[in-house]
């Protein structure tokens, strides 16, 4: 039911970033845009991850997104999405990288009407590939496009 795809404009405003460091923690932004199977219209999503550079081609990310709000026939239905991923990057330059992902993710769909509420999650597999731009040794960007199975 809850197929998604994330053109994740991810701009992961890092603390520091795995892809330029060998070993390092860093964390970040995502902004995004969030399409559910069934629904006909997409919604902005917002989110944050933490990771941990194993070395410089080689991380482990952990997020949480809010991936959007829709009104079905007067039922207000929210999705939101953990996940746990490892990400491989290959340098193409000094400051770009091209990278994929592949992991779990959960997701938890809400319906409210007239005061009563449902929910229920559902997980599967997540992956997505995408290119990282770094403006500083701590700073970077990354576009990114994925999808999570359910």
């Amino acid at each position: 039911m809850f197929k998604k795809i994330a053109a994740a404009a991810a701009l992961a405003f890092a603390a520091s970033s795995a892809f330029a460091a060998p070993t390092a923690y860093y964390g970040g932004l995502d902004l995004g845009s969030t399409k559910l199977d069934g629904l006909s219209d997409n919604k902005a999503s917002i989110g944050g991850f933490l990771g941990y550079g194993f070395n410089q081609n080689v991380a482990i990310e952990l997020g949480y997104r809010q991936l959007g709000s829709w009104d079905v026939v007067g039922v207000n239905v929210k999705a939101k999405q953990t996940h746990l991923s490892v990400v491989g990057s290959y340098p193409l330059g000094n400051q770009v990288e091209v990278y994929g992902r592949l992991g779990y993710n959960q997701l938890r769909g809400e319906a409210s009407y007239g005061g009563l509420s449902y929910g229920d999650d559902t997980s599967g597999v997540l992956y997505g590939a995408g290119l990282s731009y770094s403006f500083t040794p701590t700073i970077s960007g990354r576009f990114e496009i994925g999808r999570a199975h359910v």
